[in-house]
């Protein structure tokens, strides 16, 4: 079946799509930037760089990281970070929903 893979573009450099939303969702659940990279198969460098783009194109932070020591760094989603990711995958559902008719059709008309 075909799928629906929604990007928001909210300016010129800021973007939010499936991998970045994926990406925080990730964070929330390992707690830490680094677990949610590997998990994505992406280094903790990549994984750091689209945080930070997310960071500055909000012009606030989605994660809120704890600097490593005895007890070890972390990261969690801030309140607005989780904020992105419910109104993301609502989007996501929304539209989903809207396009399964036609979605359904692309699938029928290519045989899958």
């Amino acid at each position: 079946m075909a799928r629906l893979s929604i990007r928001i573009d909210l300016g010129p450099d800021h973007r939010v799509g499936p991998g970045k939303v994926q990406l925080l969702e990730m964070i929330a659940e390992h707690g830490s930037i680094s677990a949610a990279g590997r998990a994505l198969g992406m280094s903790y460098r990549r994984a750091w760089m689209l945080v930070e783009a997310m960071n500055k194109g909000f012009g606030k932070p989605v994660v809120d990281a704890q600097i490593g020591g005895k007890s070890g760094g972390g990261a969690r989603l801030s309140a607005f970070g989780a904020d992105v990711v419910a109104h993301y995958r609502a989007i996501e559902r929304a539209a989903e929903r809207s396009a399964l008719p036609f979605l359904a059709k692309f699938s029928a008309d290519t045989g899958e």
